[in-house]
């Protein structure tokens, strides 16, 4: 019998459509229409005046810390519970991390801990909405008005999740999404940055190409273009955006369908409690998107004895991040405020299930049988 995989990137049926469609027009390099039309459809559903596609999750991040205006020596306050493209972006601008604890229900920053945790040299807050369940993020935004810091949402997990329902990605001065393959919404690498305020949206353009003022350039308003700003090449290119736009086209069905999975997880493995297991919290203002169901086992061992005894059925369950304070590099750039009990505890008892669009109920059973049979 196959394995049930952990992941399965989707596939519309209009990918290859829209790349030839794209190859037809002879404009491959970033910036065409597919990536306008992209950026138009992200915008619109976050209700961001401006959203700019970016070749990954981890490049919308470094936009947002120039944007952010980070240099050397600056802080930004941060989960250590996340991926390392949310660290790395700020450590490349010479700015610390400095890793906060989450909360032990949603996993996510603890928003009670982040106040005693700006000092003067704070420059921004980064969030990160894990598996697709929003930060709380009012009282976040309020902390980042009171002390005159930018608020950054790394949205990675959250395309198409709401707060109090206000989308995922406008809830903050700056939004990142990524459609890497592993994501709900994909185009194999590939991300976006959504900005809530016009007035940055010129330089993140600039930002965005190169640190030059090309797009001006095209839009006729100056007679040549040049060097004016910090940037890089964030730009995806056109092929990218068309296979992501085909993917735009299906992203309610998408979450629903990774929803319903969800769902199914979450009926079927009620009571799993008795055994030592948790389930994932939701609170009742946040609209999850399905992008992932973890359980938590009692502790680091049972963790990992569960995980070989699903492998051993065919079912590829997965831990998650090492939390960042106590990597080397986190060790090396960044700072630790408090001692982030809950973040060390979590990451040794978490698992993840098999989740994807697509799954029928015979593989739902199949994962869920797996997991009623634990022995923890």
């Amino acid at each position: 019998m196959k394995n049930v995989p952990f992941n399965n990137p989707p596939v519309t049926g209009e990918e290859l459509r829209l790349l030839e469609a794209a190859i037809a027009d002879g404009h491959l390099c970033g910036a065409g229409r597919f990536s306008g039309e992209c950026e138009d459809w992200i915008a619109g559903a976050v209700g961001a005046p401006r959203a700019f596609l970016a070749q990954s999750c981890t490049a919308a991040l470094e936009m947002a810390v120039l944007l952010a205006g980070i240099e050397p020596g600056d802080e930004v306050i941060m989960p250590s519970f996340t991926f390392v493209s949310t660290a790395n972006a700020v450590v490349l601008s010479g700015g610390v991390p400095v890793f906060v604890d989450i909360r032990p229900d949603t996993m996510n920053l603890d928003e009670g801990q982040v106040e005693a945790a700006i000092t003067p040299r704070t420059k921004a807050i980064f969030v990160v909405h894990y598996g697709g369940v929003c930060a709380e993020m009012d009282a976040l935004s309020e902390i980042a008005r009171r002390h005159g810091v930018m608020l950054v949402e790394d949205a990675a997990h959250a395309f198409g999740a709401t707060y109090r329902g206000r989308p995922a990605g406008g809830l903050a001065d700056l939004g990142c999404f990524s459609f890497h393959a592993t994501k709900n919404i994909i185009s194999g690498e590939g991300g976006a940055l959504t900005i809530m305020s016009d007035d940055l949206v010129e330089r993140a353009e600039i930002i965005r190409e190169k640190g030059t003022n090309r797009s001006r350039f095209l839009r006729g308003q100056v007679d040549k273009y040049t060097w004016v700003d910090k940037g890089s090449s964030y730009l995806p290119s056109e092929l990218t955006a068309a296979f992501l736009r085909a993917q735009l086209e299906r992203a309610g069905d998408i979450n629903a369908d990774r929803v319903a999975t969800w769902n199914a997880y979450n009926a079927a493995l009620d009571g799993v409690e008795k055994n030592g297991l948790r389930r994932p919290v939701v609170p009742d203002y946040c609209e999850h998107n399905g992008h992932l169901y973890y359980l938590l086992a009692p502790d680091r061992d049972r963790r990992d004895a569960a995980l070989a005894e699903l492998q051993g059925k065919g079912v590829i369950a997965l831990f998650h991040y090492v939390p960042l304070h106590s990597s080397p590099a986190g060790q090396r750039f960044g700072r630790m405020h408090g001692n982030l009990a809950v973040t060390d505890d979590v990451a040794g008892r978490l698992l993840r299930l098999p989740l994807w669009y697509g799954m029928d109920d015979a593989v739902r059973a199949r994962v869920i049988d797996a997991v009623l049979a634990l022995d923890v």
